[in-house]
């Protein structure tokens, strides 16, 4: 009898338990507001570039820091790639420890130097330091240094959940701030005194600037490159990305949590049995914005993963010298498994092909819940 009753006892806490998940689910909304972004006034634009504006001399040093077993894919090559494009900065990646970085959700890097590398090549510390999300928001290592660049005049730039990083590491306190639509309640419980601002993809405070999410890289970077070296570059890397505007503009409230999303998610884990692997082939020279958000959007799909290949365990060097390691060695990998980063497009137009091809293979559904985790304001 006791042994009866220990099981329905069991069954029952499990039905409870899904009762309430199911509640949740349902308390969640249908969907986004679709609300138009509000305009930026002109004089907080200029604001942003006054904060960010270089005025030392030579060529500024822009410092990409990461930890080495997990920082996002597109925070750390993107932010990287764009800044080495517009040739205006010495632009280093860096990683706390010596050995490759691990990226996520995919990508693994070969970083410049490590931070104690950096410190002894540049003991007067970056003019700027790029903080990209990480696994791990409290790396001792990381705050520490990000503390040491601030007290020493950088200014310091949160990528998305990078400025939880940014916030962890005191930086933040008592500032106005933005961060990834997901982690956003998150980085304020754990940094109270923040001054949340919404409907902007960037937000400056001091010698702090902050973003939304993922690809909010991109007007980031701009926007720091219009600072250094004037409208005119920036408007000439814009043209080669594919961004049409890079202002501070954003609607808030079209990214959240949704029923839809949170369903196709648990449906696409559910499938677990049919699951891809994508390969993308690693080649000299290539794009490696197009190839960080092509490999990150397949790989938020809950459907499928991505590796690299190559014929070597060598890093393959991109159009602006970052060292990508592949994977798997491999020459042989399937052709009808593999994505392509779209290399006749514009980094941009890659993101959107990749998408609609997302969408073939598993769905508008699935699309935006890509769409939705790279905080993209897509508007087809």
């Amino acid at each position: 009898m006791s042994k009866s009753i220990f099981i329905w006892g069991g069954v029952a806490v499990v039905l409870l338990c899904l009762g309430g998940f199911a509640g949740w689910i349902f308390s969640l909304p249908s969907k986004t507001v679709a609300v138009e972004a509000p305009p930026v006034p002109q004089e907080e634009a200029d604001a942003m570039l006054a904060a960010l504006r270089y005025d030392g001399e030579g060529r500024p040093v822009i410092a990409v820091v990461g930890v080495n077993d997990a920082t996002e894919t597109n925070d750390y090559i993107t932010t990287t790639g764009i800044l080495r494009r517009a040739d205006v900065a010495d632009v280093i990646m860096l990683a706390t420890e010596p050995g490759p970085v691990q990226l996520y959700p995919a990508l693994r890097v070969e970083p410049d130097a490590t931070i104690a590398e950096f410190d002894a090549e540049h003991p007067d510390g970056a003019d700027y330091v790029i903080v990209p999300a990480m696994s791990r928001d409290d790396d001792p290592a990381v705050l520490a240094w990000l503390q040491d660049q601030s007290r020493k005049g950088a200014r310091i730039l949160g990528v998305c959940a990078g400025a939880k990083v940014v916030g962890a590491a005191g930086l933040l306190d008592g500032k106005r701030a933005t961060t990834h639509w997901y982690y956003r309640r998150e980085m304020l419980e754990r940094s109270p005194t923040i001054e949340y601002v919404a409907d902007r993809r960037m937000v400056a405070d001091g010698n702090v600037v902050t973003t939304t999410g993922i690809t909010a890289a991109m007007p980031m970077m701009l926007t720091l490159i219009e600072a250094i070296a004037g409208h005119r570059k920036a408007e000439e890397v814009a043209h080669e990305l594919g961004v049409e505007a890079w202002n501070a503009r954003h609607s808030s409230a079209a990214f959240g949590l949704t029923r839809p999303f949170v369903t196709a998610v648990l449906a696409n884990r559910m499938t677990f049995w049919n699951r891809d692997t994508w390969g993308i082939e690693l080649q000299p020279g290539m794009d490696e914005v197009s190839l960080a958000i092509v490999a990150d959007a397949w790989s938020r799909t809950y459907r499928s993963d991505v590796v690299t290949f190559a014929a070597s365990t060598h890093a393959v060097a991109t159009a602006n010298g970052i060292r990508i390691l592949p994977d798997l060695v491999d020459d042989q990998w399937p052709s009808d498994r593999r994505v392509s980063i779209f290399p006749a497009q514009r980094p941009v137009d890659a993101l959107d092909r990749t998408l609609d091809t997302i969408t073939d293979r598993y769905g508008k559904l699935t699309t935006n819940v890509v769409a939705m985790q790279l905080e993209y304001p897509r508007t087809n």
